[in-house]
């Protein structure tokens, strides 16, 4: 007979309660109108019958809010903090260092200290250098791109194909001017290995090798027992919007569709492998996007009722889809207007892995467990600023928004406002018509929210764009 013993009551590691795992699926650049359950699917050439169950099944939010554009965004998910605090409000140009300063700590790295097994599989978009990669940030194990994939078409635009035939004169792109891209393959410990150009051949494969890779850990982990996080950020639909093959031609509306289709169907390969293992119960699984749509010819997205798309403050940029399920711990069915900021899945993340939350910096995301668990119905945030790169765009507070600077789409100028104009979001989805003459008591809780910030800019000094490492937070200022 085994007998296990205690000491003082403390229960043997045998005995601990396993903890949960933890699924984040991240489409990319997927707009608020597309998928089924929120009024798009069939709508858009392709129903979406994996995620609108997964909706079902869990608690689907309709005011989750995302950062301008791809690098801001990921960086609030994985740090919990605004990516104007951390130097990533958009990518430097002139050679220096992109991405998170390793200073920074990363939802990975404090789960993989509560003895998660940590893995990312996708785009990564916060450093291109070797020593700030997702393997130096936590993650145990990588497949993916440093960048984006726009950098696949690349190839397809050499300077064979000229742009001026008359006179001969070669414009295109030429690989020993500009390198091309590559996806690379990473373990913890080990040097990043460059695995094959990124083309748009590979491009159309990517989020079948993604799913693939995502898979085999969550069956691997599984058998182990070893708790997991599993961060998978898909290809799709960010442009070039290309299916697989065995997708092209599908649903019979254009490549668009068909990356819809293929995106339901991998996530449904994943939600099937959490299945088959037997371990639905206890695995935390999100899908959300991290942008407003596509706003590219031809791969144009749809913002739903709302308007604008990504690189603006506008509702379409900002408005993102977002899924919740944990069977016996989500109340199914259910759907919420309450404001909820991509940064807070750090803090909430956090604490379903049974982490505690750094201390020494300024951490922007709340707790919303207990608001997502059903044990309230109000969101922890009543609101937050939206910065479209280092610009103070705007600042949503409950139902209105109060526009400082006006830019309706990434082509157009942004315009400082000479009074702000203030949006009610209710009765204006399109935020066509200022209300500022008969509600300028809204700036209040707006300039609040402005202050508090600034105030902690002070205490906690922003990282500038290009810092490179080591990085050391200067003091704080002292009067």
């Amino acid at each position: 007979m085994l007998v296990a013993v205690t000491v003082a009551g403390v229960p043997t590691a045998a005995q601990q309660p396993k903890k949960p795992n933890i699924v984040v699926i991240l489409a990319d650049n997927l707009g608020y109108g597309e998928l089924g359950v929120y009024g798009g699917g069939i709508l858009r050439g392709a129903p979406t019958p994996r995620i609108d169950s997964l909706a079902a099944e869990g608690m689907r939010l309709l005011n989750f809010n995302v950062e301008a554009e791809c690098t801001p965004s990921r960086s609030a998910l994985l740090t919990g903090r605004f990516a104007i605090r951390s130097g990533t409000y958009a990518v430097p140009i002139g050679g220096e260092p992109d991405g998170l300063t390793q200073w920074e700590i990363t939802t990975a790295e404090l789960l993989s200290a509560q003895g998660y097994a940590t893995g990312i599989w996708g785009k990564w978009h916060l450093g291109s250098a070797e020593d700030r990669m997702p393997t130096n940030q936590g993650f145990d194990e990588w497949y993916g791109i440093p960048r984006t994939y726009d950098e696949a078409m690349w190839p397809s635009l050499d300077e064979t194909k000229s742009m001026w035939p008359s006179v001969g004169t070669k414009q295109g792109w030429n690989a020993k001017v500009v390198h091309p891209q590559h996806i690379y393959e990473a373990r913890k410990g080990e040097k990043p290995r460059q695995v094959a150009v990124l083309d748009v051949d590979r491009r159309r494969t990517m989020d079948a090798e993604i799913t693939s890779r995502a898979v085999e850990f969550i069956k691997r982990n599984a058998s182990a027992g070893k708790p997991f996080y599993a961060y998978v950020p898909f290809a799709q639909v960010h442009m070039p919007t290309l299916p697989n093959l065995e997708f092209a031609g599908r649903t019979g509306n254009g490549d668009w569709a068909d990356c819809l289709a293929e995106m339901d169907y991998r996530t449904g390969q994943i939600l099937d492998a959490i299945k088959q293992v037997g371990i639905e119960s206890d695995t935390l699984v999100v899908f959300a996007s991290d942008n407003g749509p596509e706003a590219t010819h031809p791969w144009e997205g749809d913002n739903g009722p709302w308007r604008g798309t990504y690189f603006t403050a506008m509702e379409g940029s900002l408005r993102a889809p977002f899924i919740i399920r944990w069977p016996g711990k989500v109340p199914s069915g259910r759907v919420s207007n309450e404001i909820v900021h991509i940064v807070d899945l750090f803090t909430t993340l956090a604490r379903v892995g049974e982490a505690e939350v750094p201390k020494d910096r300024a951490i922007d995301g709340v707790d919303q467990l207990d608001f997502f668990l059903g044990k309230q119905e109000a969101s922890n945030r009543e609101g937050f600023p939206a910065y479209v790169a280092d610009r103070l765009s705007a600042v949503k507070w409950r139902n209105w928004k109060v526009h400082l600077i006006w830019q309706e789409s990434m082509y157009a100028s942004p315009q400082k406002l000479p009074l702000p104009k203030i949006i009610n979001l209710l009765t204006d989805r399109k935020e066509e018509h200022d209300v500022a003459a008969y509600n300028s008591w809204v700036a209040d809780p707006a300039v609040r929210i402005i202050g508090e910030l600034e105030a902690s800019f002070k205490t906690y000094p922003l990282i500038k764009l290009g810092t490179p490492d080591p990085y050391t937070p200067p003091k704080p200022a002292t009067r």
